[in-house]
């Protein structure tokens, strides 16, 4: 039998471009959904039938009841929050049990992990990097460090209760020096992840093994990423950055699949550009336009509710993160947010110091000294909200998408117009290429 498809679903520019909804509504012609980095930093959101999901840990090809859905070794888990929004999905009446998979080497997150992130976020003196105060950053540093605790070593409770009693006294030692916070208590805290490890025991496993056995009896599997390359620790704009690796390549590390095993690559872009938090921003819009594009758009986040910086499309930054992630096929989110432009400004190229570059700096310092070449292409004038078939499109938003694909170097696959799953163009050739991979499968 021929080993299953796949394909990676990346963010190509700085997170929130509508993974959430394109992950939902592609898992639709695949076997697996593997979630392959990040934590509950994360906040995926689909729509379907007027009913909002946001998921944060939990991978959204969960919402297909066909679909299985795996949490990778990439992840760092937080188990209260996890446990919260396995209930949260049994509520809506979504089926998990038996169809949820966590890897027992996933790293966990505990408490001290958020009072130091916190702490340090708010210290005087600190470069602010806009995180959500969850975790994840102190979670991966021990995880890199080597002092970190496993999903298996949860389940194993005497191997806990030491790792919880020696890791507080450390943390409280070092974050009440430095930060001068309240001591955490071990033995509550023991009690509290002991009976989160009873409950969370029956979703794991060994996921690299479940991957690759679905994979050698020809099943397809559709890996989710978190954030976007622009944020990835490695490729991103260190040090504004999340702490894991947030490209295709993050796909094989977080869990534990062969790098020929990956069949194709899906970029996700929005038809203009928003960030959370601090750090470079070349084509930031910081006037009315930019307040229009953050309104239009609802451009605040999923899992903090933050306003996000709005701007225009990037083009040296989209093909930046095609050449980093091997970008096979694009996918243009948020079209309809253009709408009402009579304009629509596309960052085409840079200058730094007058002079034309075709290269983003490896410095977030040395974007400070990024000046914009702006192209302005005609704007549509009309509503795109909900329209389902390209030719429906108005001429200058095929235009825009056209042009958007030619200068980034990748074929558009799909188009969304809408938050709903139905708000959605999906292109002849990228469709028959995934069915052929499901029937391969």
């Amino acid at each position: 039998m021929k080993k299953g498809k796949t394909a990676v679903i990346v963010g190509a520019q700085w997170g929130d471009e509508g993974k959430g909804k394109i992950v939902d509504v592609l898992s639709e012609n695949f076997s697996v959904v593997a979630r392959y980095a990040g934590g509950h930093n994360a906040g995926h959101t689909v729509v379907i039938n007027n009913k909002k999901f946001i998921l944060q840990l939990v991978p959204c090809g969960v919402l297909r009841a066909r679909c299985r859905s795996v949490i990778g070794n990439g992840v760092v888990l937080d188990p209260l929050a996890f446990l919260k929004e396995v209930g949260s999905l049994r509520e809506a009446g979504v089926k998990v049990d038996g169809n949820l998979f966590v890897s027992n080497r996933a790293h966990v997150i505990l408490p001290y992990h958020r009072m130091i992130e916190l702490a340090a976020e708010n210290a005087p003196g600190r470069v602010k990097i806009g995180t959500t105060s969850r975790g994840i950053g102190p979670a991966y540093e021990d995880k890199m460090g080597r002092r970190g605790l496993r999903v298996a070593d949860l389940l194993d409770l005497e191997l806990l209760k030491k790792h919880i009693e020696n890791a507080v006294h450390e943390k409280n030692m070092i974050a009440h020096a430095l930060f001068n916070t309240e001591p955490l208590d071990a033995d509550k805290m023991y009690k509290e992840y002991a009976q989160a490890a009873e409950k969370i025991a029956p979703f794991v496993c060994d996921t690299a093994v479940l991957l690759n056995q679905a994979l050698d009896a020809g099943e397809s599997i559709l890996f989710e990423g978190a954030q976007g390359t622009m944020l990835d620790i490695d490729h991103g704009t260190y040090p504004f950055v999340t702490s894991s690796s947030a490209t295709s390549g993050g796909a094989v590390i977080g869990t534990g699949v062969a790098p020929n095993a990956i069949n194709s690559v899906i970029g996700i872009t929005k038809a203009y550009c928003t960030r959370v938090g601090e750090g470079p921003f070349p084509s930031e819009e910081k006037g009315a336009a930019g307040e229009n594009l953050r309104k239009r758009g609802n451009e605040y986040g999923a899992v903090t509710g933050r306003p996000r910086r709005t701007g225009w499309l990037d083009l040296p930054l989209l093909r930046y993160s095609g050449m980093i992630n091997g970008t096979s096929w694009l996918v243009v989110t948020k079209l309809d947010v253009l709408d009402d432009l009579e304009e629509i400004p596309v960052c085409v190229g840079y200058k730094i110091d007058g002079k034309a570059t075709a290269e983003a700096p490896a410095q977030a310092s040395g974007f400070e000294k990024i000046e914009c070449i702006y192209r302005k292409l005609p704007g549509w004038r009309t509503s795109t909200e909900g329209i389902a078939e390209y030719e429906k499109l108005p001429r200058q938003a095929r235009e825009y998408l056209a042009f958007l694909g030619k200068e980034a170097g990748a074929k558009i696959g799909m188009i969304s117009t809408g938050p709903d799953r139905d708000h959605t163009i999906l292109v002849d050739e990228f469709v028959s290429e995934l069915k052929a991979a499901a029937k391969k499968a």
